[in-house]
């Protein structure tokens, strides 16, 4: 594959949280790549640095040092701004809670991001009905997330993460709250709409069975990302 595939790319990043006279070192040199259309796993312990690693892919965070780029564009020094329009465009974001807006139901949670974006109410709506239909809840479009199942709700979070065509999608234990058969229906969904777009993703997970179906499994291990072989 060329450079022109690579979706995220960290190179020599360095994050340390200080404290007072205390100092924390999270990442030190970690590099990673993930490319078009790979789904990479992240497993490590808790307090080795995933949401730290997912923060600074998502641009939620600065990096102390090394180069982050994002479909090409370096993004470790951007103003906020730029940083803002990137994360809108570009990356999706899912989290374990599904952080859906109680008051709108899935086809407005849906399409809220895209408005936002410039999108019509029309155009809106008419993503967010497609891919409710593609997630099997299109008769669930008018249902607020109070009447939704956590499964269905989850679901909704996937397609709001998504409703904007990104080009990487950032996953944090999104089946960290369900039970195990909700969790592999999710986690099915989840994949099958990632390869269905050509998408990018690298998804935390504590959870070992899951991780073997996607394509690589990356850790933190000595504040360096390391691929794991052999899984």
């Amino acid at each position: 594959m060329s450079n022109s595939e690579l979706v995220l790319s960290l190179c020599r990043i360095n994050q340390t949280y200080r404290k007072n006279d205390h100092s924390l070192i999270i990442l030190k040199d970690a590099d990673l790549e993930i490319r078009r259309g790979e789904l990479v796993a992240l497993i490590a312990p808790s307090g080795a640095g995933k949401s730290t690693l997912l923060h600074l892919a998502g641009l939620l965070e600065k990096p102390d040092s090394g180069s982050l780029i994002i479909s090409g564009i370096e993004c470790s020094f951007l103003g906020e701004d730029e940083r803002t329009r990137i994360r809108r465009i570009d990356i999706g974001f899912v989290y374990q809670f599904h952080h859906l807006l109680p008051d709108l139901n899935a086809l407005e949670n849906i399409s809220f991001p895209q408005r936002i974006c410039g999108k019509s109410v029309h155009q809106a709506n008419h993503r967010a009905k497609k891919l409710l239909e593609h997630l099997g809840l299109l008769q669930r479009a008018h249902h607020r997330p109070s009447d939704l199942s956590g499964g269905e709700q989850q679901r909704v979070a996937i397609a709001r993460a998504v409703a904007n065509n990104p080009k990487l999608l950032l996953a944090d234990e999104p089946t960290g709250n369900l039970d195990p058969c909700t969790a592999n229906l999710v986690f099915e969904t989840l994949v099958k709409l990632v390869q269905s777009k050509g998408l990018s993703a690298l998804i935390a997970t504590h959870n070992h069975e899951l991780a073997a179906r996607m394509d690589r499994i990356v850790t933190i291990r000595n504040h360096k990302i390391v691929e794991i072989h052999n899984y």
